[in-house]
């Protein structure tokens, strides 16, 4: 899925249609990145994500059954639950995979040729050196990351668990999977489209700035003020289509996985 993820990031850091580097569409953006960069330009940035990937999703699971255990003791109802330890798992999750996110769209951003970027761990101590461990540095957009992925978990395990209590359970194993996929499928999108905002906002205070040495986009909801302002309100939702084909199957797939391999480890262990 990193491809789509490489094309996302490109379209949210571009500013303007009438800027000749620009992708005119999806299509566009595949020809262009393959022509230019090659075959390993979608895989621009790949290291992060794989590093960060396991122990992010061991978080986002861990932390959402922890949280739901401790508002067991508070008199929630269990929708109100599910979204609050949802949201939990998220705020969590982000503060392990920011420093991983600004290394990865400064990747993702770089339109050389794959051989001609710096490696990974080059660009890494680059960004230590010139701009420190901090909110400035490698944890630059930190605001916006707790927002997207606080967000996106709320919806995504709100979502699919209420809808899942309310759908009843089918008899048919094959009809039972197809249930859960199409909800997870449901839920991974409409999170998706509700936290794509922070996630245009992460990746302008990630990325690349408009005018070297000048940092214009700093903080979260200044961003998504400055981005609504100059470009409107469609400008938030860019990389949204790459976006939802990623994480709409993805998300399902990762839910199935967990609810199989939890249940199994239940009666099993």
């Amino acid at each position: 899925m990193h491809p789509l993820d490489v094309v996302k990031t490109r379209f949210q850091i571009q500013r303007c249609a009438t800027d000749p580097n620009s992708y005119k569409s999806l299509g566009d953006s595949f020809r262009v990145i393959l022509r230019t960069e090659g075959l390993f330009g979608f895989y621009k940035g790949i290291i992060p994500p794989i590093l960060a990937e396991t122990p992010k999703r061991a978080v986002k699971f861990f932390t959402f059954e922890q949280y739901k255990k401790l508002l067991g003791y508070v008199s929630l109802s269990p929708a109100l639950t599910f979204a609050i330890a949802g949201l939990g798992s998220g705020l969590t999750e982000a503060i392990v995979v920011n420093p991983f996110e600004v290394v990865k769209v400064g990747l993702q951003a770089n339109r050389n040729r794959f051989t001609e970027q710096p490696s990974t761990v080059s660009y890494a101590r680059h960004i230590i050196k010139k701009e420190g461990l901090g909110l400035r540095g490698l944890n630059k957009g930190f605001t916006a990351t707790l927002g997207r992925h606080g967000v996106f978990n709320m919806v995504y395990f709100g979502f699919y668990f209420n809808v899942k209590n309310i759908i009843p359970v089918n008899q048919d194993p094959t009809l039972e999977f197809l249930r859960k996929f199409g909800i997870g499928l449901l839920s991974g999108t409409i999170a998706s489209v509700i936290n794509i905002p922070f996630d245009v906002a992460k990746s302008r205070i990630q990325g690349p700035q408009p005018v070297p040495g000048e940092i214009k986009y700093r903080t979260c909801f200044k961003t998504m003020a400055t981005v609504y302002q100059e470009e409107g309100i469609l400008a938030l939702y860019k990389g949204l289509l790459p976006k939802i084909m990623r994480l709409g199957p993805g998300g399902a797939v990762m839910l199935l996985v967990y609810e199989y391999t939890y249940s199994w480890l239940q009666e099993n262990w």
